[in-house]
């Protein structure tokens, strides 16, 4: 191969890659990609506290939802472990006397 073809590939390749970005750009723009934003003054509703690493595939995810937490384990589907978790009370400062 020359330096022709060469160039002809890199310049092919930045083409796609531009192209790519385009494309992702026009999707935000216009809005064909969801985003949900809370309304002002809104608390949020939903939050993650926790990931932790089971294996390669599965984690346990622990969510917060309204001030009650949901212990899901993620890796080929979902599933619930535990429902309406009391969250654990934040143990007190200690004294000094």
């Amino acid at each position: 191969m020359d330096s022709v073809n060469y160039f002809r590939f890199v310049a092919a390749l930045v083409f796609v890659l531009a192209l790519l970005g385009a494309c992702a750009w026009a999707a935000r723009r216009f809005g064909f990609l969801p985003q949900v934003t809370p309304r002002k003054g809104a608390k949020k509703r939903l939050e993650i506290l926790e990931i932790m690493a089971l294996d390669a595939r599965r984690r346990f995810v622990l969510i917060r939802r309204d001030d009650v937490e949901h212990l899901v384990l993620v890796g080929d589907g979902e599933t619930v472990i535990e429902r309406a978790i009391t969250p654990a009370s934040k143990p007190a400062p200690e004294t000094k006397p």
